[in-house]
């Protein structure tokens, strides 16, 4: 089974010879906490390096802590690299894949046209960290300037479900609503993207709360999670 074909595509990056996708709950969960047989799971990964190794020879993920590290990965090393707690990962040179675990949680796209890549797991700590703003600090410290980067933000939860606490409100938005508020995390993800001089943003529709025959969501009780991936092909 493909775990690519059943993926939710970012077909705004094919030009530039990058595969962008979130999988789906078709695929299955890549999370080895969820009720199944890790060996299930492995099998998930396996394929998925199968398939992602006609582009490239690495694939590098971490265990996420929901902060805002930022890994840069150069193309010295080969295999499946699992780095400790990160929740952003950056490849200025084509044949690395990378790939963060998300279950309502945003997964950020970055891409550069020349096949720079930065891919971010943003849920509400992330977003108040602005872990947006340290990928693209990343990629512009790399040469690439920021208003020729492409961001996309896939599917997570969206703002008409997305229910926080006061303080929650007030970390994310400067301002305490005094009880709790929905909020829409794409959006302000959007918005810090725009501050730092990022031009082209798109954002998938799919919301993993609304469109939970589709995807995974923590906040509708699943255990399983859907990765998002990305790779610059050589």
């Amino acid at each position: 089974m493909s775990v690519i074909a059943q993926s939710e595509p970012v077909p705004e990056l094919d030009a530039y010879g990058i595969r962008a996708f979130t999988t789906t709950r078709a695929t299955g969960t890549f999370g080895v906490q969820a009720q199944e047989p890790v060996h299930e799971v492995m099998g998930r990964w396996s394929e998925l390096r199968h398939e992602l190794r006609t582009g490239g020879p690495r694939l590098a993920t971490a265990s996420q802590v929901h902060g805002a590290r930022v890994l840069i990965h150069e193309p010295v090393w080969e295999g499946w690299l699992r780095a400790d707690g990160a929740d952003g990962h950056v490849a200025a040179e084509r044949g690395t894949a990378v790939a963060v675990t998300v279950a309502d949680c945003v997964p950020v796209f970055l891409a550069h046209p020349s096949g720079a890549i930065a891919l971010l797991h943003s849920g509400w700590r992330g977003t108040a960290a602005r872990i947006v703003e340290r990928g693209i600090d990343a990629l512009v410290q790399l040469g690439f300037r920021a208003a020729e980067l492409r961001l996309h933000t896939g599917p997570a939860i969206c703002g008409k479900c997305y229910e926080v606490s006061a303080d929650v409100y007030a970390q994310l938005t400067g301002t305490d609503p005094g009880a709790p508020r929905t909020v829409d995390l794409r959006a302000l993800i959007a918005d810090h993207a725009r501050a730092r001089g990022v031009r082209h943003i798109t954002s998938s529709p799919m919301c993993t709360r609304c469109n939970n025959d589709r995807f995974f969501s923590h906040r509708a009780g699943d255990s399983g999670r859907q990765l998002g991936v990305m790779i610059a092909d050589i």
